[in-house]
């Protein structure tokens, strides 16, 4: 990695140039300045067309605009993050301003000015890099050193939103009067500016309802959720093609894998990858990868590929390393996947959002009755919740922009509502063995199966949009041995 040269831009007729620390060279002269100041061809773009979704994110910030009539409302990308001294975590801005712009630069913030009759929309950026006095050069977030962004006028094309420069953004909202909203947690600068005219209970309504408006996904939305699991299960297929050189590695060959398919169609990963092989799957959360794949365990493979307009997969399979379920593994296993079928038969509009996690709880319940693992009857399991100790988790999640998406919003509109066409949502029940649970015999010790899958409600019923993958155990075993050749 290449070291920066001096962090700012000033010239010596402003103020002297900040030098670097350590540094190899003492500083710019007039003839190297006089030099990078000329010689550019001219780079503007004059052919942009609209960004795909701008239709749709013209209509969420209209619907915003009506929630909160003759109010200022402010919505922040974010910021670059240091990751370790000079280098910074790669940027992903902020879900509520992605939702609003389709934009994704640092820095970046929509506004919303009340009118007479709505609001003054305006994306606020970082112009192109000044050439004049050398910021495009001197500078470490300069375009020589990270790249052109695009200008104010290039993104007006892009974005449909009139776009000015954000560095007077924070002094013009320090004068502002009247309401104001702003989404926190993002911007630290635009917040200051904005101290003494927000209140934390008005600043969390305009969250929830931009969490509570992603609840049902537009048609745009779903066809992004369909490219990010379609790139996900290449992803899972290009897992099992390597799980000899996993073997003989770790974990990490298994991230490192879906990774590159993630990196190549889309963005990024949805959100760190869980490759966990043998009694690592009983950990929901195993993120470390850095343990041993061995033939005859299991490996719960959780991952998803987040496309460039940030929209993620989050699929789960739980495959036998050698391809072949041993009887337990495989009794195990096979109730998982008819929790899952009951789980996604109840899906549908009109059904409370708990009813699939119901169903699922209640197969799983019968079948720790079954194997002698919990006294019944099943409805006191139920009641009391004794099979969480082998469940553990919820079974599922909505899912868009963030893999948990909607977080924010209302109880009464999410875990306690009712299902609409367009929600997609993952259906993931789980049975997790714990290898130290003296209150399973042996030979369940260490164990864990998950299986899930993304799920769109429609109008009649649901749509299954990971049944690329395939989820019964002989249909799995069937799949690997195809891939494996």
């Amino acid at each position: 990695m290449a070291e920066e040269l001096p962090e700012t831009p000033e010239t010596a007729e402003e103020e002297p140039v900040k030098q670097r620390k350590n540094g190899l060279y003492p500083g710019v002269s007039d003839e190297l300045a006089e030099s990078m100041r000329s010689g550019w061809a001219d780079t503007e773009l004059h052919d942009l067309r609209p960004i795909p979704q701008a239709a749709e994110t013209a209509a969420r910030r209209a619907a915003l605009s009506a929630r909160f009539p003759g109010e200022r409302l402010v919505v922040p990308a974010g910021n670059l993050k240091t990751r370790s001294n000079d280098t910074e975590y790669p940027f992903r801005a902020s879900v509520e301003y992605a939702y609003l712009t389709g934009n994704q630069t640092e820095d970046g913030v929509l506004v919303l000015e009340p009118t007479a009759d709505g609001h003054r929309e305006t994306i606020y950026l970082l112009p192109r890099s000044n050439r004049e006095n050398g910021e495009f050069w001197l500078d470490g977030q300069g375009e020589l050193w990270v790249g052109r962004r695009h200008s104010l006028t290039e993104a007006e094309r892009l974005y449909g939103i009139p776009a000015s420069d954000v560095r007077e953004l924070a002094g013009a909202l320090r004068e502002a009067t009247g309401p104001v909203r702003v989404v926190r947690g993002h911007d630290a600068g635009i917040e200051a500016a904005l101290t003494d005219k927000v209140t934390a209970e008005r600043d969390e309504e305009l969250r929830v309802f931009l969490s509570e408006a992603r609840l049902v996904k537009d048609d745009f939305e779903i066809g992004e959720l369909q490219k990010a699991v379609d790139s996900t299960v290449r992803g899972f297929e290009d897992v099992v093609k390597v799980l000899d050189k996993a073997e003989a590695t770790s974990e990490r060959y298994i991230e490192g894998t879906f990774f590159l398919r993630a990196r190549v169609e889309g963005n990024d990963v949805g959100y760190g990858s869980i490759c966990a092989a043998g009694p690592h799957a009983c950990t929901l959360h195993w993120v470390r990868n850095d343990g041993p794949v061995r033939s005859g365990d299991l490996l719960l493979l959780d991952a998803g590929v987040e496309t460039h307009t940030y929209y993620t997969a989050d699929v789960t399979r739980t495959l036998p390393v050698n391809g072949t379920y041993s009887e337990l593994q495989k009794k195990i296993y096979d109730a998982v996947y008819d929790a899952q079928e009951a789980g996604i038969a109840a899906v549908r509009p009109g059904a409370k959002y708990r009813d699939f996690h119901d169903a699922a709880q209640r197969v799983l319940a019968e079948r720790l009755v079954e194997w002698g693992l919990v006294e019944g009857p099943v409805e006191r399991v139920l009641e009391l919740g004794l099979q969480r100790r082998w469940t553990l988790h919820g079974t599922g999640h909505m899912l868009g922009m963030d893999v948990h998406d909607c977080a924010a919003a209302r109880t009464e509109t999410y875990v306690d509502g009712t299902l609409e066409p367009g929600m997609v949502l993952t259906v993931e029940p789980g049975l997790y063995f714990q290898a130290d649970d003296l209150t399973v015999p042996e030979e369940y010790r260490g164990i864990g199966v998950r299986i899930e899958d993304d799920i769109l409600v429609t109008a009649d019923g649901n749509r299954n949009l990971s049944d690329g993958l395939p989820r019964r155990s002989d249909e799995v075993e069937a799949w690997m041995a195809a891939l494996k050749g």
